[in-house]
C-alpha cells in the first residue's frame, strides 16, 4: 500500500511515518511538506529510504499534488498551521494552508476517485464543553481562527463526499504529546523552560482543561483506519488523561525536580476554551481502539527525549518564548 502523507515533517506527521514504516513492511510513503513553521527535515533522519521518499512542496500546488496523488492508495493530510496563539496574531497562513490547501486536495481526489483520504482534524472544532463530552454528530462551534479553519476544512470535506462521492474519513483527536513536538506547544515549552529555570507562562488562572494522548497512540488509531479500510466515517480519537493546564505543569515540574515558583501567570488567550472533551464510543466499537500508553509513562519518556535531543530544539526554542504574541 502506498500513502501520500502531507505535512510529514511536522510533529504528528513525522511520528506517523516512523510508526507506520515500523509496524508494516507493506507500506510505502511519499512525504509532501512545504517545510513551513514546525516542520523539520531532521524528524525523519534514519528512515528506511527503500520505502520512503520526500518531496518539498505545498498542498496548494495543484499540478504537483495531482502528480503525486494519482500514484497512491491513500492520502493522509497532516498539513496544517496548528498553533492557536499564532492564528490570533495573523490567521492568513491558516486560511491558506488549512482551507485552500484541503480544497486543492479535494479537487485532485475528484480526478482520482480510486484514492482514499484521511483528513486530520481536531477536537477544537467543537469549542468548549463544561460537562460531558462531544460525539461525532454534535455541531461544530470553533472559538478561535485556527479551529475555525479546521472546521471550515471539515465542511468542505463533507460537501465533497456528498457531492462527488469521495471516500474520505475525518478524524478529530485530542491534544497530542511526545517526541519531535515544536517547542511553541505547551508540554515541550514547559520542559525546556524548566530545564533552563526560565519562567513558565500559564494563560489566565491555568484552570482550562484538556485531554491528552501520546502521539504514538494517535498514529495507531490512524493506521487502524487504513488497515481496516474504515473510510467514509468521522472518528473522535480520545485521550486517556484529562488535566487542567496548571496541574499538568506542576506534574512536569515535579518529575523534573523543579520548583513551582517558575510558574508565571500571564494574560489569558482571547477566546480561550475552558474545556475540551470528546466521546470515544464510535472508534472503540468500530475499530476496537483505545489509547494504551499511560500518561505517567508517556510524559516521562517525552521529558527524557527532550533532554537527550538538545540539537533538535536548541535553535527553535529561543525564538518562540513570547507567551502572549497577540499583545502589541
Amino acid at each position: 500500500m502506498k500513502l501520500l502523507v502531507t505535512g510529514g515533517c511536522g510533529f504528528i506527521g513525522s511520528n506517523f511515518i516512523h510508526y507506520s514504516l515500523k509496524k508494516s513492511k507493506k507500506i510505502e510513503i511519499v512525504n509532501l511538506d512545504a517545510m513551513l513553521s514546525g516542520s523539520k527535515i531532521e524528524n525523519l533522519k534514519n528512515i528506511d529510504q527503500n520505502r520512503y521518499s520526500f518531496v518539498k512542496g505545498n498542498i496548494c500546488n495543484k499540478k504537483l499534488v495531482s502528480k503525486l496523488v494519482r500514484d497512491v492508495d491513500v492520502v493522509v493530510n497532516f498539513a496544517a498551521e496548528s498553533h492557536v496563539d499564532r492564528s490570533i496574531v495573523d490567521s492568513s497562513s491558516f486560511v491558506n494552508s488549512n482551507i485552500l490547501g484541503i480544497h486543492t486536495l479535494l479537487e485532485t481526489l475528484r480526478e482520482n476517485k480510486h484514492v482514499k483520504m484521511i483528513q486530520i482534524s481536531t477536537d477544537e472544532v467543537f469549542g468548549d464543553i463544561k460537562k460531558g463530552s462531544f460525539t461525532e454528530n454534535d455541531r461544530l462551534n470553533p472559538s478561535n481562527p485556527y479551529s475555525a479553519t479546521k472546521a471550515a476544512a471539515e465542511m468542505l470535506v463533507k460537501s465533497f463526499i456528498r457531492t462527488y462521492d469521495l471516500n474520505i474519513t475525518i478524524t478529530r483527536c485530542v491534544n497530542n504529546y511526545g517526541p519531535r513536538q515544536f517547542p511553541e506547544k505547551l508540554i515541550p515549552k514547559v520542559i525546556l523552560c524548566a530545564l533552563f529555570n526560565k519562567p513558565i507562562p500559564i494563560h489566565g488562572d491555568g484552570k482550562s482543561k484538556r485531554q491528552w494522548i501520546h502521539v504514538n497512540d494517535h498514529c495507531n488509531a490512524i493506521l487502524k483506519i487504513i488497515s481496516n479500510s474504515s473510510f467514509g466515517h468521522i472518528y473522535n480519537i480520545p485521550g486517556n488523561f484529562e488535566s487542567t493546564n496548571l496541574s499538568l505543569v506542576k506534574k512536569i515540574l515535579k518529575l523534573m525536580k523543579k520548583n513551582e515558583t517558575l510558574i508565571e501567570f500571564v494574560r489569558d488567550r482571547p477566546g480561550q476554551d475552558t474545556r475540551y472533551a470528546i466521546n470515544s464510543k464510535t472508534i472503540k466499537k468500530n475499530l476496537n481502539f483505545s489509547p494504551t500508553i499511560e500518561f505517567s509513562k508517556g510524559i516521562k519518556d517525552t521529558i527524557n527525549w527532550y533532554l537527550e535531543n538538545k540539537n533538535w530544539w536548541k535553535k527553535s526554542f529561543t525564538s518562540i518564548q513570547n507567551p502572549t504574541p497577540w499583545l502589541k
